[in-house]
């Protein structure tokens, strides 16, 4: 229960009865004195004394004029009195009293006529200290001035968080006049914005007595209803000088512009954040695809819910490309990225594949002008010139793409294709800035998608010649089963000098040739074949594999001081027999039924294309069953491991003699071969057989 008198802070209406007194008259001190007809005092309020000095019992009964008005001043009280009496017509002013210790205090007087029931007149005089009040009415002035020239929005709610008085600038900022609120509450004005909670804060304020300051509120208005505005709103309860509960006082400062500027610096933050993660993100490796897919990445969710890179087939396949009016686009889509868009997914052309879109579509536009296209708001109408079918127009609509952009990719002048942005779940449209970003993002990438794809084609070249210089030879030769590899360097685009052979001699002997020429590029390649070349000529001959090592050193010492490592092995089935020679190459293994594997300790030589060196034919058994694995150094070489630890690991991988030699050289590739050697390996497995 409230104090009687007491308006609840809940919002209940008054009680009945006599409300709690205002502090306002006591802030004045007025003070009430009664005079007869005869101008004696016969009633002296407290405040009289106060005011005056003058205690009752000193004032009762004395004439007031020569009480308290000075004599130069008491012709001129003595003719008011007499004039209000007569007249009944109040009167009104400022006069200099005589206070009890002499001095002279200026105070503003009321003064009014008074009939008791039985006809009697008497004086009423309502006072109070002049600078007490010419103090409260300039604070009351200056109160209303503020309050009414105010840029900040100003209101006052009472104890049922009415509107009772609000200010022109809170007019402007919200839309609604003040006849059409007084009265109402929060949530009746402003339905648009969070009002129920607005409400519940000023509850809070009005019982707790703690101001609210600052509370951030988002939401439109009658003033700007098709915009969001931003408001900062505060709150503090209203008290009078003896505590009495009036109400709340609100404040609004519209604060729309420093909402959007923090907004943009935000937004443009985020923008640099995400050029710098791209910087950092595309072009990790040459590898074409893998750069679409991180460009897709980069621009997924922060720029788009959807990203799909897209290539020109035309500039995939290493030509140049420029659309007519009227042509239409030949696309192979690189990546495609989404991000909870399924069906925007589904709508996508699957990575990979090649597409023909038409000069009306938006993506052929785009590539044709080498400029963006933007639709901020994508309609019905728009989606069939986005999607690649109708099927996936109606499924880009059931995805919610709201917002489309397309932007070249374009790098050294040429267009190589575009990045494709939609918008699903992110409800804000593409805007200019976004343009701006989408560009950039594509400018980057496009660099590393321009510099991935010649790598590319020069190194689908490297490979083609690489595997042309290299032997086809049947599985079986001889009394051998043959089985080799060849895997180029893994960060090169340089043709390789390594090589493998497997050459049918007479009496169905083989020979079995695995060399490396030091270098890379056309000159190791070159030298290769020759070498390659003069290798099967000299087998012919049916020479010692050590007199055939001194051949190709001469003709290595004649090819512009190229250097090579070579091994030459002849194997014989009637024998059961192979001779090696070697010339600086690593040491073969060999594999037999129930013994472990081993290097062969054979005489090194030196390199060919030395020269000076006699080399040296070994003969080691070749029984059917086992194995002989010939292999060049990228097979075993890292930069990181002991080569005599990695050869221990080679023999560990051979335990098994019966496994086929197929899936033996794919084990010992998976198993020793590093993703990023940078050289070229070439293994050649032979098992002997049983004589047919």
């Amino acid at each position: 229960m409230t104090a009687a008198g007491a308006p609840s802070a809940q919002g209940d209406d008054a009680p009945l009865g006599p409300a709690r007194p205002s502090g306002l008259l006591d802030v004045l001190g007025v003070a009430s004195v009664v005079l007869d007809a005869t101008g004696r005092i016969v009633l002296w309020s407290p405040q009289a004394e106060e005011l005056f000095g003058y205690s009752a019992q000193e004032a009762l009964g004395q004439l007031a004029g020569r009480l308290m008005v000075h004599e130069e001043h008491l012709d001129l009280v003595i003719k008011l009195f007499a004039d209000v009496l007569r007249t009944g017509k109040g009167w009104a002013g400022a006069f200099p009293i005589r206070h009890k210790d002499g001095s002279t205090r200026l105070v503003e007087f009321r003064n009014m006529r008074l009939l008791d029931d039985r006809g009697d007149v008497y004086a009423l005089g309502l006072a109070a200290d002049q600078s007490t009040v010419r103090r409260l009415e300039r604070d009351v002035a200056l109160s209303a001035r503020i309050v009414s020239q105010s840029p900040i929005g100003l209101a006052v709610l009472d104890t049922r968080l009415r509107y009772v008085s609000v200010n022109p600038a809170l007019e402007r900022i919200d839309g609604v006049p003040a006849e059409q609120r007084i009265g109402r509450t929060v949530p009746e004005v402003l339905p648009h914005l969070d009002a129920a909670e607005l409400e519940t804060a000023a509850r809070r304020v009005l019982r707790t007595g703690k101001p609210l300051v600052d509370v951030f509120v988002l939401g439109r208005t009658r003033a700007a209803p098709d915009e969001e505005r931003a408001l900062s709103v505060s709150m503090y309860r209203l008290e009078d000088a003896v505590g009495t509960v009036l109400g709340v006082a609100v404040s609004v400062v519209d604060i729309t512009e420093q909402h959007r500027a923090g907004l943009e610096a935000e937004a443009a933050r985020r923008r640099l954040a995400l050029i710098a993660d791209a910087s950092a993100r595309i072009g990790t490796t040459l590898e074409l695809d893998r750069t679409a897919r991180e460009l897709a990445d980069v621009a997924v969710p922060e720029l788009a819910d959807v990203a799909a890179v897209d290539l020109l087939e035309a500039v995939v396949a290493g030509r140049r490309s420029s659309l007519g009016p009227q042509e239409p686009a030949v696309i192979r889509a690189l990546a495609v990225r989404a991000e909870g868009a399924a069906q925007a997914l589904q709508a996508a052309d699957p990575t990979g594949q090649i597409a023909r879109y038409g000069p009306e579509r938006l993506v052929t536009q785009c590539v044709r002008t080498a400029r963006p296209v933007l639709v901020e708001q994508v309609r019905e109408e728009d989606l069939a010139r986005i999607a690649r079918s109708p099927e996936a127009a109606v499924l880009l609509r059931r995805a919610g793409v709201h917002s489309y952009l397309a932007v070249p990719l374009i790098a050294r002048g040429e267009v190589l294709g575009a990045l494709d942005l939609k918008r699903t779940r992110n409800p804000r449209p593409f805007s200019a800035d976004d343009v701006l970003l989408a560009r950039e993002l594509a400018a980057r990438a496009a660099v590393q998608i321009d510099n991935a794809r010649w790598y590319q084609n020069a190194r689908d070249t490297a490979l083609t010649l690489q595997r042309s210089l290299l032997p086809r030879h049947p599985s079986v030769t001889g009394g051998l089963e043959v089985a080799s590899r060849y895997q180029p360097a893994g960060a090169t685009v340089e043709v390789g000098g390594d090589w493998f052979d497997v050459i049918p001699l007479e009496n169905d002997k083989t020979a079995l040739v695995v060399g490396d020429v030091m270098g890379s590029g056309i000159g190791a390649a070159a030298t290769m074949g020759r070498l390659r070349t003069a290798t099967k000529a000299l087998a012919s001959l049916d020479l010692d594999p050590a007199r055939l090592l001194e051949h190709l050193d001469r003709i290595t010492d004649g090819l512009d001081h190229s250097i090579a490592t070579c091994l030459y092995a002849v194997h014989d089935p009637r024998l059961r027999q192979c001779r090696i020679a070697n010339a600086g190459h690593l040491p073969p293994a060999r594999a037999r039924p129930g013994r472990p594997p081993e290097l062969l300790e054979l005489p090194t030589g030196v390199p060919l294309g030395v020269g000076g060196v006699a080399f040296t034919t070994t003969t080691v058994d070749l029984e059917p069953g086992d194995q002989l694995v010939l292999y060049t150094d990228g097979l075993v070489e890292t930069r990181r491991h002991p080569l005599d630890e990695r050869l221990y690991l080679l023999l560990t991988l051979l335990d098994d003699p019966g496994r086929p030699l197929e899936e033996l050289c794919d084990h010992l590739l998976f198993s020793l071969r590093q993703p990023d050697n940078h050289d070229d390996v070439a293994l050649l497995v032979a098992r002997a057989q049983a004589p047919g």
